[in-house]
């Protein structure tokens, strides 16, 4: 059954060019909101024919392509080795600029334990524990993310059908009880190095993301 969702607003919006480390290029018409139930300030970047403020296509004629990206401070700003956000943030930005449709920026680093707490994380990452289980072993929930105010910004730019650019079933089911049917999936990229290898098994074994790598049966 789908849960009620709190009604949100577009607060602001505004057009801002983006420049990646690589050259890439685009422009984004970022969304702030008001109403989103964790008070957090999470952003839409609409990107490719959802970038103009005005003559935008009706968003359930075409469903756009939506990727929500959790935020991580370290791999998205830093470039570190230790995760894909990074790259995945760069394909998603480029992906959805062609497609046309919204890139969620959600302010839930670590899994949604912060980012304090993602450092003591790869400590014990350090010591050997996966991921997932380092996240357990610091009293957290393995996967703490929730999608609802995802589904309130999509709500708000009046998206109610998508495509899921993600490899993680989770996000798609949570938006799917949240009122937003996911019409189809589209799998990222597997940005795989030596630095996170291990961090890319976990996810594939511990959360069934759709990632093809060899090592992982």
């Amino acid at each position: 059954m789908d849960e009620t969702l709190p009604t949100a607003t577009v607060r602001t919006q505004v057009t801002v060019p983006l420049r990646f480390p690589d050259g890439y290029v685009t422009t984004a018409r970022l969304h702030s909101f008001h109403g989103l139930v964790d008070g957090r300030e999470h952003l839409a970047f609409g990107l490719g024919d959802r970038a103009a403020a005005e003559d935008r296509p009706a968003p359930d004629v075409v469903p756009p392509l939506v990727r929500p990206h959790s935020e991580c401070l370290t791999g998205d700003v830093f470039g570190s080795q230790r995760c894909d956000c990074g790259p995945q943030l760069r394909e998603a930005v480029e992906r959805i600029a062609e497609a046309g449709g919204y890139l969620l920026y959600l302010r839930q680093e670590g899994r949604g334990i912060g980012l304090y707490a993602k450092l003591d994380a790869y400590a014990l990452q350090d010591g050997g524990l996966d991921t997932y289980e380092a996240n357990v072993a610091l009293g957290r929930g393995a996967d703490e993310r929730d999608y609802t105010v995802a589904a309130q910004m999509l709500a708000a730019l009046g998206v109610s059908r998508v495509a899921l650019l993600s490899n993680n079933p989770d996000k798609a089911a949570q938006l799917d009880r949240l009122g937003v049917t996911v019409v189809d999936r589209v799998p990222t990229g597997v940005h795989l190095s030596p630095a996170n290898a291990n961090y890319l098994a976990a996810k594939a074994t511990h959360a069934d993301h759709a990632l093809d790598l060899p090592f992982v049966p």
